[in-house]
């Protein structure tokens, strides 16, 4: 009687967890889920990330509308607002980025990219001039540069109707916004343009920190 042998070396358990798909996926989401308890649940409990720095104050409702016409022309995707901890870096822009600088930001405009410079310390570095000219027109000041212009902002008064509304809505998520701040948003902002709303956000920009 013929016999047949098997000459296949038994299935270690690396290749085991190799050949078996949903073993495989199981394992990986265990990791990142590991991972993820080790380097972000800690975040959570330290003050320096969930607390403002010393001098951080609620935008005004002038400044929280230029904030909104920024993230709404979509200025954070090419200009990231997150300075990393880097010579190269902190020698151009200044002083790197603090968690607590942000965390009245809703949402945060980090960005990922950076096809014109960081802006998170750009507040006071130009004139209110400055800015309406390179906003109307990049080009007059920078000849090179790729940067759209916006001179409808200057046309485009702001919405002082919503601003109550709007800032009510941001205390409800942590922002420390008073009664009175929010019954006179509206006045705030009204007779004033989105160019002169956008140029008030700009200047504040990384002025916590010094």
């Amino acid at each position: 009687m013929n016999t047949k042998t098997n000459n296949h070396p038994p299935v270690s358990g690396h290749e085991r967890i190799e050949t078996n798909n949903l073993l495989m996926i199981v394992l990986i989401l265990v990791v990142i889920a590991i991972g993820g308890i080790v380097e972000i649940v800690p975040l959570f409990f330290q003050r320096s990330t969930t607390q403002p720095v010393e001098g951080l104050k609620p935008y005004t409702a002038l400044q929280q509308a230029g904030r909104d016409i920024y993230t709404r022309e979509g200025c954070y995707n090419c200009h990231s607002q997150m300075i990393r901890p880097l010579y190269a870096e902190t020698l151009r822009y200044g002083h790197y980025s603090v968690a607590g600088e942000f965390v009245w930001d809703h949402p945060f405009q980090w960005g990922s990219k950076r096809t014109g410079p960081d802006l998170h310390r750009v507040g006071g570095k130009y004139s209110d001039e400055w800015h309406k000219v390179h906003l109307n027109n990049p080009r007059d000041l920078v000849p090179e540069s790729n940067m759209p212009a916006y001179p409808w902002l200057e046309r485009t008064p702001v919405d002082a109707e919503s601003m109550p509304q709007h800032l009510r809505a941001l205390r409800t998520v942590g922002v420390p916004y008073t009664d009175q701040e929010i019954a006179q948003a509206g006045e705030a902002v009204k007779g004033k343009n989105e160019l002169e709303a956008l140029i008030a956000y700009l200047q504040v920009l990384g002025t916590s920190v010094k």
